[in-house]
């Protein structure tokens, strides 16, 4: 930082992110003035999507605000420098030097990176997947992960949980077998153990896929994500209870980008990730709610549950989903399936 720029203060911090979640349904705020360092961040959400300025752009405008213009970051649109695929990469090269993205799209290369996203039945709110990463440590070993890759993981950010949409009534495990859905990450491994047929479609054919029946049904988050992706319009049945009760994003950055702007915005970029999670959490949820409302209301869709034998069976799959990520990568995760095992115990879930 040069001399003549403002040091970041916790004033300026707490001016820079007072939003609330309900501030979070505002429009985003005008781009500051490029300050002293810029980051380019890149996105996988599509920009048509009302969450892409609501939360994200706003995102990178609360970190410039908060820093006062010492740090400034430029939000980017899915493909814009590279592509979504490649982002990892990128990040790592110093070709890009952030990203507000998905974690399951790198779990063939960072295991670790499931437990940051969610697995199938254990976190059933956002104070629950705190304590794992924060109370735990569980953040600490995630981060090793991915500086092992020469990325900082800087935390998640909560989309609340992972809406299975279909257009059959899934309600016994029977009822998965051979079923074509688009999946990713240790959801798609999960419905692959318990019958289903899972494959890879990008976000922008998936409406597409879904309506000519090339799948059967998806997942794109929870149901406000995948909203904005106009599964209503395909889909007759929401799926209930949510796959994973809370579901995680994240915010990345290349080691180099992370190490050189010094601890004071280090600590405010840190803030503002954790301070947008839990805001983005509830605002996420309460749509949720108006939305399935909607679905049944104005689209005729039905809200399917599985039953309990279904539900148990999920959860038993996602474990031994872990157990293969602890065996394929015992440094990092191996100790967070320990930690995870340790959760569902002191919460009586095994």
């Amino acid at each position: 930082m040069t001399e003549n720029k403002k040091s970041v203060s916790r004033r300026g911090f707490l001016a820079g992110s007072a939003g609330t979640a309900a501030g979070l349904t505002l429009a985003a705020p005008p781009a500051i003035a490029q300050g002293t360092t810029t980051w380019r961040m890149q996105t996988h959400w599509p920009t048509g999507n009302w969450y892409y300025d609501e939360v994200f752009v706003r995102y990178c405008n609360r970190i410039t605000e908060a820093t006062n213009g010492e740090l400034t970051v430029e939000p980017y649109a899915p493909e814009a420098i590279v592509p979504t695929g490649e982002v990892l990469n990128a990040v790592r090269r110093g070709l890009l030097e952030s990203a507000f993205i998905y974690p399951a799209y790198w779990i063939g290369r960072i295991p670790a990176a499931g437990h940051l996203n969610g697995h199938i039945g254990t976190w059933q709110g956002h104070e629950e997947m705190d304590i794992f990463y924060f109370e735990m440590g569980a953040i600490d070993v995630i981060r090793e992960a991915y500086a092992a890759q020469g990325v900082h993981q800087v935390g998640p950010v909560s989309y609340s949980g992972l809406t299975l949409w279909a257009n059959r009534p899934l309600q016994t495990v029977d009822d998965f077998s051979g079923w074509p859905v688009r999946s990713t990450g240790a959801a798609g491994l999960v419905l692959e153990k318990v019958g289903a047929a899972p494959v890879s479609i990008p976000g922008g054919e998936l409406y597409q896929a879904l309506q000519t029946g090339v799948v059967d049904g998806a997942h794109w988050g929870s149901t406000a994500t995948a909203w904005g992706m106009n599964f209503q319009e395909v889909c007759s049945h929401i799926i209930e209870p949510d796959l994973v009760g809370h579901l995680n994003g994240e915010v990345m950055v290349g080691l180099d980008a992370w190490n050189s702007i010094g601890t004071e915005l280090q600590a405010v970029v840190n803030e503002v990730t954790r301070a947008t999670s839990a805001e983005a959490a509830a605002h996420f949820l309460y749509q949720d709610y108006l939305f399935k409302q909607e679905f049944v209301n104005d689209f005729e869709g039905t809200l399917t549950r599985m039953d309990d034998d279904a539900v148990r069976q999920m959860r038993t799959a996602s474990l031994e989903v872990v157990d293969e990520f602890s065996e394929q990568d015992p440094e990092y995760s191996g100790r967070l399936g320990e930690m995870l095992r340790e959760f569902l115990t002191m919460t009586g879930r095994i």
